[in-house]
C-alpha cells in the first residue's frame, strides 16, 4: 500500500493558502454574490452563507438542511456577517431560517457561483488539442421526487401500462478534455409535450465556450443542424455519425486519401430536405466544408467521423478516444457525487442543488488537479473517487480556525491524494456492451387523492 507523501513547502502557495482558505474562495469572490444579490442588513443567512452551505450540502453524506446548519455553526467560516447572534454564539440550530432564506435566494446566484468556479478551473489548465480546448458532449438523464410541480415541468416516462411515477429531467452536459471541469449543463423535459432533444439544449453552452475550442460528441449529435450551430457560435466540430448518415454523404464526396486503415474524403455539406424542414431555422444558404473519416479501429469497430478539422485520420482516431472521459464524467457527477439523487421538491430548488452539485464536483476536479500536477500526471490519470474519498475524509469534516491550519490540513490530504492514480494497465480497454435488463413490472399504482376536509 502507497504510503502518504510529503508535498513540499512553497511559500508562495502557502500565501496563496492564507487569501484563500475557504474551499471555494480560490475561484470565486462570494462578497459578489452578495453585492449582486443583496439582503437585509441583520440577516445571518446572506446570499453568500447560503451559498457556502449549498455546496456542503450536495458534498456531505448527509444531505439535509439540518447537518448544513450544524456544520455552519461548527465551522463559522468567515463569510458570517458580525451578527449578534454569531458573535455571541446563540445562533439557533434550527434549519428553518436556512430552508426560508436558501427558497428566498434567487436562482441566478447559484448559476453564477457555478459558472465562476467552472470558468476559473478551465483558465488555470492547459488546453489539449494543438493549442485548442476540446469539449465533450453527451447527454443524460436525472429521475426527480414524485412531486406535482416536478411532474408538471419534467413529465414522467410512459407506455402502454400507463404513466410512471418518476419525473425525468434531459440534461445536456459539456466536459473539458484535459481538466475534467463541468460547465453549467442545459435541462429540459425528457417526455411530455414540452419535450427537447439533447441537439437543442446544446445552443446556450455553445455560446459559454472559449473562443475557437473543438466540440466533439457522439453520433446523436452528428447531424447538420449541430455542425452548423457548433460552425456559427465560432468553433469546430468532431461527430461521430451513423453508418446511413455517413454513407449518404460519402456518394456525393470525394476520396482525397487512403491508408490500410482509413479512408477520407472531402465534401460540401449541405442540409438535406428532411433537415430543412425539421429545422426550418437553418439559413437558406447554409453549407459547411468538411472531411469525412471512415478509420477500422478494430475488426469490431469503424469509427465514422465529419469534422471541419484540418487533421489527418489517425491524429482525429486518436483525440475521438477520449470520447469516453465525458461518460465516466457524468458517472462521477452523478453516482460518486450522488447528483441523480437531488430529492428536491420544487423545480426552483432542483435547479439550486444541480448548480450546487456541479460546484461540488469540480472542487473535486481543482483538487485533483493539484494532486496530479505534485506527481506530474495528467488529472485525468488520478481516480476520481479515490481523490474525493481523501476530499471528503480529510477536509470536508474538519474546522479550523486559521487559514494555517487549514493549509497544513490540505497539505497532508494532497499527500494521500498523491497516491490516488489509477492502474497503470496499457492495451487494456473495455468496449461498451449492452446486457439485457432483468424484466420490471412497468404497471404504476397510482397515489389515492386524499379526500377534502372541506
Amino acid at each position: 500500500m502507497a504510503a502518504r507523501q510529503t508535498v513540499p513547502v512553497d511559500p508562495e502557495k502557502d500565501r496563496e493558502f492564507d487569501r484563500a482558505f475557504e474551499q471555494f474562495t480560490q475561484f470565486v469572490d462570494l462578497e459578489e454574490a452578495d453585492r449582486r444579490h443583496p439582503v437585509r442588513g441583520n440577516a445571518v443567512y446572506k446570499t453568500s452563507v447560503v451559498l457556502w452551505m449549498l455546496v456542503y450540502q450536495r458534498m456531505s453524506k448527509d444531505s439535509s438542511l439540518e447537518a448544513a446548519v450544524k456544520k455552519l455553526l461548527r465551522a463559522r467560516p468567515a463569510i458570517l456577517p458580525a451578527n449578534k447572534r454569531v458573535t455571541k454564539g446563540t445562533l439557533s440550530p434550527n434549519s428553518s431560517s436556512y430552508s426560508l432564506a436558501r427558497s428566498r435566494m434567487p436562482g441566478e446566484a447559484a448559476r453564477w457561483l457555478a459558472e465562476q468556479v467552472s470558468a476559473s478551473l478551465i483558465n488555470a489548465t492547459q488546453p489539449s488539442f494543438d493549442g485548442r480546448r476540446v469539449f465533450l458532449y453527451d447527454g443524460t438523464t436525472i429521475t426527480l421526487a414524485p412531486e406535482p410541480e416536478l411532474r408538471r415541468a419534467f413529465p414522467a416516462a410512459c407506455n402502454q401500462h400507463g404513466e410512471g411515477v418518476w419525473p425525468v429531467a434531459l440534461l445536456t452536459v459539456a466536459h473539458e478534455l484535459s481538466s475534467g471541469a463541468a460547465l453549467v449543463p442545459e435541462v429540459g423535459a425528457m417526455y411530455g409535450p414540452n419535450a427537447v432533444s439533447e441537439t437543442a439544449l446544446m445552443h446556450n453552452t455553445l455560446q459559454r465556450l472559449p473562443a475557437d475550442s473543438v466540440v466533439m460528441a457522439d453520433a446523436g449529435f452528428g447531424i447538420f443542424a449541430v455542425a452548423h450551430q457548433i460552425f456559427t457560435a465560432g468553433h469546430s466540430f468532431v461527430l461521430r455519425m451513423t453508418r446511413q448518415r455517413f454513407d449518404a454523404l460519402t456518394r456525393k464526396a470525394q476520396l482525397v486519401e487512403q491508408g490500410p486503415n482509413s479512408r477520407t474524403w472531402s465534401h460540401r455539406w449541405c442540409p438535406s430536405a428532411k433537415e430543412r424542414a425539421n429545422h426550418p431555422d437553418l439559413p437558406a444558404d447554409a453549407v459547411l466544408d468538411v472531411r469525412l473519416h471512415e478509420i477500422a479501429v478494430h475488426e469490431n469497430l469503424t469509427l465514422l467521423v465529419v469534422t471541419d478539422v484540418p487533421h489527418a485520420a489517425a491524429a482525429l482516431a486518436k483525440l475521438y478516444e477520449r470520447r469516453f472521459d465525458v461518460e465516466v464524467d457524468i458517472r462521477n457527477l452523478k453516482v460518486v457525487l450522488d447528483a441523480e439523487n437531488i430529492r428536491a421538491r420544487s423545480v426552483d430548488t432542483f435547479f439550486k442543488e444541480l448548480m450546487g452539485s456541479i460546484v461540488s464536483y469540480n472542487l473535486v476536479i481543482q483538487f485533483r488537479r493539484q494532486a496530479a500536477a505534485l506527481v506530474d500526471q495528467p488529472p485525468r490519470r488520478m481516480s476520481f473517487k479515490r481523490t474525493w474519498t481523501t476530499f471528503r475524509t480529510f477536509l470536508l469534516p474538519a474546522t479550523f480556525t486559521t487559514a494555517a491550519a487549514w493549509r497544513e490540513e490540505y497539505r497532508k490530504a494532497l499527500g494521500y491524494a498523491m497516491t490516488d492514480k489509477l492502474p497503470n494497465r496499457p492495451g487494456r480497454k473495455y468496449p461498451r456492451e449492452t446486457y439485457s435488463r432483468r424484466p420490471k413490472s412497468n404497471s404504476f399504482q397510482k397515489r389515492t387523492p386524499k379526500p377534502s376536509l372541506n
